[in-house]
């Protein structure tokens, strides 16, 4: 029998972490459907098609699409953002401080990047199924005009990763969750109202919409809606692109300093 590799050790201490969130998850995972899947939806409805009626009525199609297919892919996007920062801030900072369950598992052979790699890796399992679920909603709501749209569970995925990597390295060096309110208020809710999201960016002022496009939701944003409509050229989405993995790698490299500090201390 050929010698394990210190590789091959790195590897199944990872998916152990893994594991071990994917076993807590399957007893708790009723409560997380209505977040992820039924809220969604039920914006959907009522703002594609409640708000959307009105809409139509008034101005006709948005960007070349009714206001319910304008909406419905970005949805997805604010969906994958929400779980990568809702799994990301108390959830860490209790695992580091409240209940130590990580400080528990660095007692074991379990290193903190396998840590980190694992609680990052089970984010982007549950946002890959979540938007593949929310995927099977938009295209019944008929707002899938592409194969590309094949793509979106990927794309969800990549937003999660690049929200959640850079708030799991920010929970592992806090003491406190008292900063954590001040970033959903003046950072997730304005990203979610004003990302592209509920209309389009030639509604600002001129002078307005660079700082939109600045928001990293913005990226996703303009990612899941090409997708799904199988628009826009290459360069601009290669850009999205690259903002979400510089996010997701800079998130890494950050949470592996913090919480290898926080876990040896």
């Amino acid at each position: 029998m050929a010698p394990t590799t210190r590789s091959q050790l790195s590897s199944a201490r990872w998916l152990r972490s893994w594991w071990y969130h994917a076993t807590f998850y399957a007893q708790t995972w009723r409560a997380s459907v209505v977040a992820s899947i039924l809220f969604p939806f039920m914006f959907l409805a009522s703002l594609g098609v409640g708000v959307g009626h009105l809409v139509g009525a008034h101005t006709g199609l948005v960007e070349g699409q009714t206001y319910l297919h304008f909406i419905a892919p970005s949805l997805l996007a604010t969906t994958t953002m929400q779980l990568g920062e809702s799994e990301s801030l108390w959830p860490v900072l209790a695992s580091v401080k409240w209940i130590r369950t990580y400080h528990a598992a660095a007692a074991t052979p379990l290193e903190p990047e396998d840590i980190l790699v694992g609680k990052l890796a089970w984010l982007a399992t549950r946002a890959f199924f979540t938007a593949i679920a929310y995927t099977l909603i938009i295209a019944c709501f008929g707002a899938i005009q592409s194969w590309w749209c094949l793509t979106l569970p990927f794309i969800g995925t990549l937003i999660t990763v690049a929200f959640s990597a850079p708030l799991v390295a920010y929970a592992s060096a806090a003491e406190s969750d008292a900063s954590f309110a001040t970033l959903y208020r003046f950072a997730f809710v304005p990203m979610f109202l004003f990302s592209a999201t509920f209309y389009p960016v030639s509604a600002y002022p001129g002078a307005l919409r660079p700082v939109v496009q600045l928001f990293p939701l913005y990226h996703g944003v303009a990612l899941v809606r090409a997708a799904a409509y199988g628009t826009g050229s290459l360069g601009p989405q290669l850009a999205h692109i690259a903002v979400l993995v510089a996010m997701a790698a800079s998130g890494v490299l950050w949470g592996r300093r913090t919480l290898r500090r926080r876990l040896t201390d």
